[in-house]
């Protein structure tokens, strides 16, 4: 479903990565550990397509998106999905209008239609009409969890999407929203240092070390 193949990332004289290889099938929930600095967010990025690299390939359902180290698939027609730590959600628009803002070339029905569905499986029906600030920390990061949702992506990348929360809540949500990728079948990829964390939301855990990744 998903194959990267010999990334190798570096900035300046800095060797962030050398050798980086995944692979993961379709529904696959995978952690990605590290460090600071060690290239987790980096590789996320290389593989949405947003960061170059000096080596490496991606390929999604057997279409090649990367290779060399550099795009042939820009990012917005990868296919590939983002939420954000900072939930990156538009403050001046409701919540039906965050979660439809990538489905604007489906007709008003259908936006409703879609976005009810969402809503429906984040269990945060009847909030449509709410704002931003009007939700917690938790919520927000759901709706953001929505939107990415709302293109049927075939991949979803989570760059430490709970690291702003406080551990009570972090826990719950973190749970919860395995859950919710579970039942919408998404192959998925977290970005986290938090090694308890990686054990409740992931299938596969693997951990960059020394450059490379090791799965176990």
């Amino acid at each position: 479903m998903l194959r990267v193949n010999n990334l190798k990332i570096s900035f300046d004289d800095n060797h962030v990565l050398d050798g980086f290889n995944l692979q993961l099938e379709s529904g696959d929930i995978f952690a990605l550990l590290g460090d600071s600095g060690s290239g987790k967010s980096s590789a996320l990025r290389f593989i949405a397509g947003l960061e170059n690299a000096q080596l490496g390939s991606v390929a999604l359902d057997g279409n090649n998106l990367s290779d060399g180290g550099s795009h042939s698939v820009k990012p917005e027609l990868r296919e590939v999905g983002m939420v954000f730590q900072d939930y990156a959600l538009f403050p001046h628009m409701t919540v039906f209008q965050n979660i439809s803002f990538g489905i604007s070339h489906l007709s008003k029905k259908e936006k409703i239609t879609k976005v009810q569905s969402l809503l429906d499986l984040i269990s945060l029906e009847g909030i449509e009409k709410k704002y931003p600030h009007q939700l917690s920390g938790g919520e927000q990061q759901r709706v953001s969890l929505a939107r990415s949702l709302a293109t049927s992506p075939k991949l979803l990348l989570l760059d430490e999407p709970f690291s702003s929360l406080d551990k009570s809540n972090r826990d719950q949500l973190v749970r919860e929203v395995r859950d919710i990728l579970k039942k919408a079948g998404v192959t998925s990829i977290l970005v986290t240092h938090d090694e308890a964390e990686a054990n409740t939301f992931a299938d596969k855990i693997g951990k960059i070390e020394k450059k490379q990744l090791l799965i176990s």
